[in-house]
């Protein structure tokens, strides 16, 4: 039975560099060693998947544009979130991700290169994007994950004539990537209404440590000041920030337990838009209501054994603060 429909527009994703998440759980890791798995899981996944399916289980209407192998599309066609899926292929197998979690709660993550994609493939997403944009009447298009080099280039993929597009529809753009992508969306962010950095991808944008609340802060309010609507770090365990022209909200939720890490910060994305509701980001009130559902989602997420949030049973308490000490130091600072 699928969930009611939940307040606000439709959301499409669209993950460029598609994979699928290998997930190995072991007891305890030693370099070197032979270890067996005590289980393993393998799902279709890549960034703008998991905040899809995170959505679809608050009953968001969504779907997830995403480019992946050929030689793949039975195993997509047999995913639990197959029916959010428009399928753009290339050709050959899609990457894999590796994540091993251990009995300490430590996640170690090896992220397979991400190849470049033809030039035919990256049209097909542009319109799958726009199609699926119309189809659903959406009002959000979140950009999600590493962006792929153009076949025989050596920059990622040029975003303007996709973001363009959907700014004419009255889309409002997120995005959530890092390195390149995010730098290049930094120095011209007209139209984008969002970014979702993580401390470490924010740090290196801005190229300076952040060791404290105020730190990132002051980082994310760089980007407001450049037109950015709205800067969410998701920060692990300290937490998540966000900034607004009027506002810095720090919200924060205890983990049952911690069992996988990867993942968490696309599921408290997937909060931070449920919780927007019909708000405008920047309204008054929006960005802590959004906060709050952004620590717990993400909170619950790293108690998941998988990468895609699997249910919101039992989510956690959070603590919103309006006005954070900006002295107080992070548990896992971003050099």
């Amino acid at each position: 039975m699928s969930a009611p429909a939940a307040p606000g527009a439709a959301v499409v994703t669209l993950t460029a560099a598609g994979a699928i998440d290998a997930t190995y759980r072991v007891g305890a890791l030693e370099r070197g060693a032979f270890i067996r798995a005590d289980a393993y899981e393998r799902e279709l996944s890549g960034k703008g998947v998991n905040v899809a399916a995170g959505l679809a289980l608050a009953g968001r209407r969504t779907a997830a544009v995403v480019v992946m192998g050929e030689e793949d599309l039975d195993f997509a066609a047999r995913s639990p979130h197959a029916g959010l899926l428009r399928l753009v292929t290339v050709p050959g197998a899609t990457r894999v991700n590796t994540s091993v979690t251990d009995g300490s709660g430590a996640t170690t993550k090896i992220n397979a290169p991400v190849p470049p994609i033809p030039g035919p493939a990256w049209e097909d997403a542009a319109s799958a994007v726009h199609e699926t944009c119309a189809e659903l009447r959406a009002g959000w298009l979140v950009v999600s994950g590493t962006l792929p080099r153009l076949l025989g280039e050596d920059e990622p993929v040029d975003l303007s004539d996709v973001l363009a597009t959907a700014r004419r529809r009255g889309v409002r753009l997120a995005l959530d990537t890092s390195g390149p992508a995010l730098a290049r969306a930094a120095a011209d962010p007209a139209g984008i209404a969002l970014v979702k950095p993580n401390t470490h991808e924010l740090a290196e944008l801005v190229g300076r440590s952040l060791r404290t609340i105020g730190d990132v802060a002051r980082a994310a309010g760089d980007l407001v000041h450049r037109g950015i609507e709205v800067v969410f770090v998701s920060m692990g365990a300290d937490g998540v920030l966000v900034v607004t022209e009027g506002e810095v909200v720090h919200a924060h939720a205890h983990a049952r337990a911690v069992v996988n890490t990867a993942g968490a910060g696309d599921a408290s994305l997937a909060g931070f838009l449920v919780g927007l509701g019909d708000s405008e980001p920047g309204s008054p009130g929006a960005p802590a209501r959004a906060a709050a559902r952004a620590a717990a989602w993400g909170a619950h997420a790293v108690s998941q054994a998988t990468t895609i949030l699997p249910d919101l049973d039992g989510l956690p308490d959070v603590s919103v603060d309006l006005d954070p000490v900006p002295e107080r130091r992070l548990t896992e600072p971003a050099a």
